[in-house]
């Protein structure tokens, strides 16, 4: 081979690996095969594509206005992009791992595309800004998803609790059988954790609408970029105020993944109440068939697979959170490639907490109430606190009511008889202000009624609560 071959094979090396990879103009050797793949983020990231294609636009439109592209690039780039993110979404797109992010391989394959104009692209950005947009941008999107299948949920609560307002179950303190409430009642609680889930929800995306881009590497840039236009454009509400904040904060993706943490509890919450009701000990529901799965030996068996499942892949999102607060305790400002950790972290929780949100939406209308046996299961003692309450009424003090009930409990569960058993006479034989009256307080449905204090199960209140929330 004479030099000048030589030298040409040389320059052609050194441009296809400038093709490979865009910002190893430092260094003089690749990086060892196994470095590559550790460090890479494109095997995950890719998922951004969609928002860091609309970025790129966005910086390119201001690119152009400021002057720093010609019109024509800025629209050479944007057709570029969108070729692109079509190869991407029909599966055409190559991606090497060599890029070694979703922002690279986007970027290579549009120089490939468009030539010299791609190269003007990353003008006045860092990939330190541009992929703390991209993340935010896909978070919005996902947090308002997040909402509507929130809101999906609490539907399906409200339709199903409208049906139950004189449903009577017993209310539980420590699993025990405490006082009686109604089916609709005890949903209205978890519609009232639904509820303040959305707010979190709401309060994270507020805070995630923040345009980064312009912050650079983490101290802007000396060009004249228009940062407001590109907010403008990408409809963010406003913008990061400080570069150094905008590069490195992902207080952001810690506010999402402690609200999908706290809801993830909720879900676990009801998912081990719906499996303690559909137990024989318990018989207060059956699950619909298409929600069970059954058993690979015993062919008796209706498991609730589906909500033990829920009620497991809680953990993987309290370890989202976890995780992600164990990388922010020890980074120094500004960006460090630790942050390349968010990204995991939000996909998997986003993937746990939807399908968790939309499935057990569908269950709740489809589920079988067992009426009877859960009013039967709100009988028995569930009125002592309604008789103590009874005769401090007559102006015994309650410390002094409570024991009167309490021995007259002792007794009755010794004799295996309830409250609801005693005549006037053996009332009155514990006290005397029990009169003709007190009769009508051993009945659910009048404790029920009788429990009319706001937050209360009375149905009335109940029905109040539940035409609020319908209208919102």
């Amino acid at each position: 081979m004479n030099k000048s071959t030589s030298n040409n094979s040389k320059s052609r090396s050194a441009n296809s690996g400038a093709k490979r990879n865009l910002i190893r103009s430092r260094f003089a050797g690749g990086r060892l095969p196994e470095v590559e793949a550790f460090t890479a983020s494109l095997p995950f990231d890719r998922r951004l594509y969609r928002h860091d294609i609309l970025g790129s636009i966005a910086h390119a439109r201001m690119l152009a206005k400021v002057g720093l592209l010609t019109p024509a690039e800025a629209r050479r780039i944007a057709t570029g992009l969108k070729q692109i993110e079509t190869e991407i979404t029909d599966g055409r797109f190559r991606f090497e791992l060599a890029d070694e992010d979703i922002h690279l391989a986007i970027e290579r394959r549009l120089t490939a595309k468009i030539g010299e104009a791609g190269r003007k692209l990353h003008t006045a950005r860092s990939r330190n800004d541009q992929v703390a947009l991209d993340l935010r941008m896909f978070l919005r999107d996902e947090l308002r998803a997040v909402v509507e299948a929130i809101a999906g949920l609490r539907g399906a609560l409200i339709a199903v609790a409208r049906h139950h307002l004189e449903t009577v179950m017993p209310g539980y303190t420590h699993l025990q059988r405490a006082q009686p409430v109604s089916l609709a009642h005890h949903l209205l609680a978890y519609i009232e954790m639904f509820e303040r889930d959305r707010e979190r929800f709401e309060q994270a995306l507020a805070r995630t609408d923040v345009m980064p881009l312009g912050a650079g590497a983490l101290a802007a840039t000396t060009l004249p970029i228009d940062r407001a236009a590109v907010a403008r454009e990408l409809n963010f509400s406003r913008l990061a105020e400080n570069s150094i904040d905008a590069v490195s904060d992902r207080d952001f993706v810690l506010d999402f993944l402690s609200a999908a943490a706290i809801t993830a509890v909720h879900l676990s919450r009801m998912s081990e109440e719906l499996i303690l009701w559909s137990t024989s000990e318990f018989g207060f529901i059956e699950l619909p068939d298409e929600f069970a799965t059954g058993s690979s030996m015993m062919p008796q068996k209706k498991n609730p697979d589906l909500l033990e499942l829920i009620r497991g892949k809680t953990g993987r999102v309290l370890g989202d959170l976890v995780a992600m607060l164990t990388v922010m305790k020890g980074l120094p400002l500004a960006y460090n490639s630790d942050l390349q950790e968010d990204k995991e972290r939000v996909f998997d929780a986003l993937d746990t907490i939807k399908p968790s949100l939309w499935v057990i939406a569908k269950l709740w209308p489809r589920l079988r109430f067992r009426v009877e046996t859960m009013r039967l299961a709100a009988g028995g003692f569930s009125l002592a606190t309604d008789m103590a309450e009874y005769l401090v009424r007559r102006g015994l003090p309650f410390r002094e009511a409570h024991g009167v009930i309490g021995k007259m409990v002792r007794e009755l569960a010794a004799a295996g008889r309830s409250l609801e058993d005693l005549s006037l006479g053996e009332l009155q034989g514990y006290s005397k202000l029990f009169a003709v009256d007190s009769i009508k307080i051993l009945s659910v449905d009048h404790s029920l009624a009788a429990r009319s204090v706001i937050g209360g199960p009375a149905p009335r209140l109940v029905r109040k609560r539940l035409e609020r929330f319908a209208e919102k």
